[in-house]
């Protein structure tokens, strides 16, 4: 009784705390995330011609990127409980903006500017891999209604941070030319570095109290958690392939303008993938989350196959883009259904879960780059490469399907008891 009590005061206090300050702080977080690993994607053929940085090399960037934030992932699994939520998100923005800013000036002091951009990236990625790890058991442990819808909306920020620097990018490029593009690396800057205030000052609960997680060695134990990790890379690969290479994809493969490209490519990727979550976010509470994850997965193959075999144009735009709705619920969806069926993962599931999805991240833009570049440049050869990473998401999304309709039974039976 003296516990119920103890927890009742505790659900109290955090309800009169106001967590719409820690949903703006995660937001942005999002967006600072998106703007890493948008950004120099943007500039990949710029580098090839300025810097005479080959294909395989432009892919090892992103490999790169994904990489670090694969370590990081997996220290933050053994640190973060100990360390706390706060100090870890107020460095992963200190690093996000140093990072981001360092790119104006490194890749010219250095004797090989690849070496250059590969610091930057490698700093900036510590800061995103954080974000990543963070940011959801942050929103996830807040007093909010729906997780699930709650879980998708926060990452549809990602989308939408997306589309505004690929915007934003074009926008500046236009006016200013990109051979500017160093100035635009120090605005974006601006974002992570304002957003410390926020995590300075907004309430951050704990996920999982003391001692009730499961640790690492338990979660290794458990065979659906594995079913996790891989449907998780699965979900990384199928979304960071084309979003990654999709500018490259739509210039070169294409053979459009860059601004054409980048709208109707990266920013209609970006666009369909935040009304994807987004719609799920809204609407989530009446939809079966296996269902809409297999007929992602299915949508994406599609897409895939439309890309990577198109003949015109138009059609292969069409394929990257409509691919950003095909992929928009994959990683925040495989969250929640391992959330669901594993309540106790706490803090290291998550971080666990996003090096999974980052591992996936750096495996589908280099197996992109790398086929290309052995198929003399074809990114279209590149593409089709990808097709199996959807498939395998589908199967694993059906190898889940029952625990997580049995897990949501079971709370909704405890909600009609309450």
């Amino acid at each position: 009784m003296e516990h119920s009590a103890y927890e009742g005061v505790q659900v109290n206090n955090m309800k009169q705390k106001d967590y719409r300050q820690t949903q703006r702080a995660c937001y942005l977080g999002f967006v600072t995330q998106a703007i890493c690993a948008n950004f120099v994607p943007l500039l990949f053929l710029t580098f090839h011609r300025t810097y005479h940085i080959s294909f395989g090399q432009l892919a090892l960037i992103s490999t790169c990127f994904f990489l670090t934030q694969l370590v990081v992932d997996f220290i933050c699994a053994a640190i973060v409980d100990r360390l706390g939520y706060r100090p870890c998100i107020v460095a992963a923005e200190i690093t996000s903006g140093l990072g981001l800013a360092g790119l104006a000036f490194l890749p010219d002091l250095f004797v090989s500017p690849f070496a250059g951009i590969l610091v930057c990236v490698t700093v900036y990625a510590i800061g995103s891999g954080l974000t990543e790890v963070l940011a959801s058991p942050i929103i996830e442990a807040c007093p909010f209604e729906n997780k699930e819808s709650m879980m998708s909306l926060l990452h549809s920020f990602y989308c939408w941070g997306s589309v505004g620097v690929i915007l934003g990018s074009t926008l500046f490029f236009a006016v200013f030319g990109i051979d500017h593009w160093r100035i635009l690396a120090v605005l974006w800057a601006v974002i992570p570095l304002y957003n410390i205030f926020n995590f300075v000052t907004c309430p951050i609960e704990r996920l999982v109290a003391e001692g009730q997680s499961m640790t690492m060695a338990q979660l290794c134990g458990t065979r659906s958690f594995w079913v996790f990790i891989v449907l998780m890379v699965c979900a990384g690969s199928s979304e960071l392939a084309m979003a990654q290479w999709a500018s490259a994809f739509t210039e070169s493969a294409l053979h459009v303008s860059k601004a054409v490209g980048d709208l109707a490519g990266p920013c209609g990727f970006a666009v369909l993938m935040g009304i994807s979550r987004l719609l799920y976010g809204k609407f989530g509470d009446k939809v079966d989350l296996t269902a809409f994850m297999v007929a992602s997965g299915i949508l994406c193959l599609g897409c895939y196959l439309l890309a990577g075999l198109a003949t015109l144009p138009m059609m292969g735009l069409v394929g990257c883009a409509v691919c950003g709705f095909s992929v928009g619920i994959m990683w925040p969806g495989a969250i929640s259904i391992s959330s669901r069926i594993l309540p106790a993962g706490g803090t290291a599931m998550f971080a666990l879960l996003a090096l999974a999805g980052d591992l996936g991240g750096a495996l589908g833009p280099a197996m992109i780059g790398h086929v290309s570049q052995n198929a003399g440049n074809n990114l279209q050869a590149g593409v089709l490469a990808s097709i199996g990473f959807p498939i395998v998401l589908v199967l694993c999304v059906l190898l889940v399907r029952k625990q997580y309709r049995a897990s949501r039974g079971k709370e909704s039976q405890a909600d009609c008891t309450d």
